[in-house]
């Protein structure tokens, strides 16, 4: 009996080390970081920019504008013709909210997924699109984008 304690003891004491030293030696794309941590606002609108949007974080102003219930997420200004994020159906006025089944609530986590995505050239975008009061009938909803980025 004193031996299967000492066992099971034995095996606690070596699965929390090798718990704690994997998440120390893991990379941090492991855990849908930038690999040095360095995504700036700057940076993300760079990648976004690559990808076909002109896109902002969600103010008040906007919130209130697009009828959102809270000020959060990025919002597409600008979809670029011809681009990946056009051929995919993202749409102007759009709040991204994932990419790759990365969770999107401000610009640096755009960033750091579209960092990570852009490089696999096949991904997924997910957008909320608000109801458009111009066009009846038409009300807000979840999208899921399918992008394949074409090379020559």
């Amino acid at each position: 009996m004193e031996l299967a304690l000492d066992t099971v003891r034995f095996w606690l004491f070596l699965s929390f080390w090798c718990l704690w030293l994997g998440l120390v030696v893991l990379p941090p794309e492991a855990f849908g970081q930038s690999a040095n941590g360095d995504m700036t606002n700057e940076k993300a609108l760079i990648l976004a920019e690559k990808f076909g949007i002109d896109v902002g974080e969600v103010d008040e102003e906007i919130q209130k504008i697009l009828g959102l219930s809270k000020a959060e997420g990025v919002v597409v200004f600008a979809v670029i013709g011809g681009s990946p994020a056009e051929l995919s159906g993202i749409k102007v006025k759009a709040i991204i909210k994932e990419v790759d089944k990365h969770e999107i609530k401000t610009l640096v986590d755009l960033g750091n997924a579209l960092e990570q995505s852009l490089p696999t050239k096949n991904f997924t975008v997910a957008s909320y699109e608000p109801a458009d009061p111009d066009n009846q009938g038409v009300g807000g909803g979840l999208n899921f984008h399918f992008v394949r980025i074409l090379q020559d």
